[in-house]
């Protein structure tokens, strides 16, 4: 099995963060993974991508992303901007932040509200609300590709005490609210 994903942010959201996160939680399955940004004018606010592989067997592919069977949106306006679907494999899952369903022909797709999660609990930096770790929470549930548990111990060991704490309920209130697009 290898499974690849591509995670769709904006500079500051945690992209790159999040697809490190999600490795290192399906490392504690037992599985292997690899999490890379892509390069290019990453600045605050700008469209960035991320990647992650994971696989149950050494991973030896070294490349950008190009057929991704995920596809993970920090934000809800970046499919306007940017063709997230962008080589997304047919009947691929796409897995959005954004408060009301967002329609996506041929692919499975799932959404739930990290933005409003993240201002429940507070979690907010330099003004934005931290929409990654809520996001890590909607696609373990949406895809069964890593338990819960393991997202929430990454995270807490990732940002160890209270930050980590208020990060691990916002994966885990994501996973209980993402909801399908039917």
């Amino acid at each position: 099995m290898l499974v690849e994903l591509v995670f769709h942010g904006r500079g500051g959201q945690g992209a790159v963060t999040a697809a490190r996160l999600l490795v290192g939680a399906v490392h504690r399955e037992g599985l292997e993974g690899q999490a890379f940004p892509h390069f290019g004018a990453e600045r605050r606010g700008a469209p960035v991508r991320a990647y992650a592989r994971i696989s149950d067997r050494p991973i030896r592919i070294h490349e950008e992303v190009r057929r991704p069977d995920i596809v993970v949106v920090l934000d809800p306006d970046l499919p306007k901007l940017v063709d997230v679907t962008r080589g997304l494999k047919n009947n691929g899952v796409i897995v959005i932040n954004s408060k009301t369903p967002v329609l996506f022909n041929g692919y499975r797709a799932y959404f739930v509200d990290a933005t409003g999660i993240a201002l429940e609990l507070g979690l907010i930096v330099a003004g934005w609300p931290v929409v990654n770790t809520s996001m890590l929470g909607a696609l373990a549930k949406a895809t069964g590709l890593v338990s819960i548990e393991s997202v929430m111990r990454e995270i807490k060991e990732y940002w160890p005490g209270r930050i980590g704490e208020a990060n691990a309920r916002a994966a885990e209130l994501a996973y209980s609210r993402v909801k399908k697009v039917e």
